[in-house]
């Protein structure tokens, strides 16, 4: 016989629902200048790096005319330094010199504005993420403001979780989320509740509870809905283990480790002549044990433990293997 002991183990009170996760991190990018395609470098689900570039608008008409602006800033810049020389030794006039600095100042700036202008058609990614759904093809012209798709940024996502109302007393920032797989028991990943929604939904009666879910490989994805359990409290009980438990008429009994004096302290069926047997035994066979078989109260099971509520203490030894073949009282060598 194997036996295994009676022992402390962490028990959890958890809510079992359904969430939807969803980036909070999510970027509608739209062209700072209007335009047509002339590259599209980016498809549905790519992903992208800060800074990467997007989408090239055509730029044949800004080019020249930086190249028009470039000439009227050197030649400004040639004539204020001309005037400059000239103001010095007196050949022209201090005012003369001040208009043309003027011109310089204000084609330099002209200058750097179409620069500007010229950068606003190549588009990057202001933000590490996704490609979500692309609204446009190379050769569509677009306008300055209009979004044309949308960055994800999966890495951080928020599982929104809809607890019943009547457990909203017990709610708390900080509280365990566990996500599993839609089809087995496998925990995915786990999270922590960021934010409770005061208010309840009144067609589901239900709080909403967002939980921040860390997803650094990006396999989780935003509207994705998932089995999820949000653990309200744990604490530590005494447990015995699921191979040690029987059920007879609804009654929960495990198999306990005991000596002689118990069994006789609690015979049950067993006669005197009987006991008197398993003494003698006893002093031949010193090493022998008996299956008292003891009534138990158990809470739910959680990996693969009950809480025991009432029928066993502390440090006893309930026994795991071949309880169809035991009965009260039976001698017994454990391993």
């Amino acid at each position: 016989m194997r036996s295994k002991p009676v022992r402390a183990a962490l028990f959890r009170e958890e809510v079992g629902t359904v969430s939807t996760l969803e980036a909070p991190d999510e970027v509608n990018l739209a062209a700072q200048a209007g335009g047509r395609i002339e590259q599209l470098r980016v498809r549905q689900g790519d992903r992208l790096k800060r800074g990467q570039l997007l989408v090239v608008l055509d730029q044949t008409q800004l080019r020249a005319e930086v190249v028009a602006l470039q000439g009227q800033r050197n030649e400004s810049l040639l004539n204020y330094r001309r005037f400059e020389f000239l103001a010095r030794t007196g050949a022209a006039s201090e005012i003369q010199r001040d208009a043309l600095r003027q011109n310089w100042v204000a084609a330099e700036s002209a200058l750097k504005a179409k620069r500007a202008d010229l950068a606003y058609r190549d588009l990057r990614s202001p933000v590490d993420g996704y490609v979500s759904d692309v609204r446009v093809n190379p050769g569509d012209v677009i306008k300055a403001g209009d979004p044309f798709t949308t960055i994800q940024r999966n890495n951080r996502l928020l599982a929104r979780v809809e607890v019943p109302a009547r457990y909203g007393p017990q709610l708390r920032i900080g509280q365990t989320v566990i996500l599993q797989d839609a089809l087995t028991p496998h925990t995915i990943v786990e999270g922590l509740v960021r934010s409770i929604d005061p208010r309840v939904n009144s067609g589901t009666q239900g709080l909403l509870v967002k939980a921040e879910i860390d997803n650094p490989d990006g396999s989780l994805r935003n509207g994705q809905r998932l089995r999820t359990r949000l653990v309200l409290n744990s604490s530590e009980k005494l447990s015995v283990p699921f191979a040690a438990v029987t059920q007879s008429s609804g009654q929960n009994f495990v198999f306990v480790v005991g000596s002689l004096e118990q069994l006789q302290g609690n015979p049950g069926r067993i006669t005197k002549e009987q006991l008197a047997a398993l003494r003698q035994r006893l002093n031949t066979t010193p090493q022998l044990r008996f299956a008292l078989q003891t009534p138990v109260q158990l809470g739910p099971l959680q990996n693969n433990r009950y809480p025991l509520l009432r029928g066993a203490s502390a440090g006893q030894a309930v026994i795991v293997t071949h309880l169809l073949s035991l009965r009260h009282g039976a001698a017994i060598q454990v391993h």
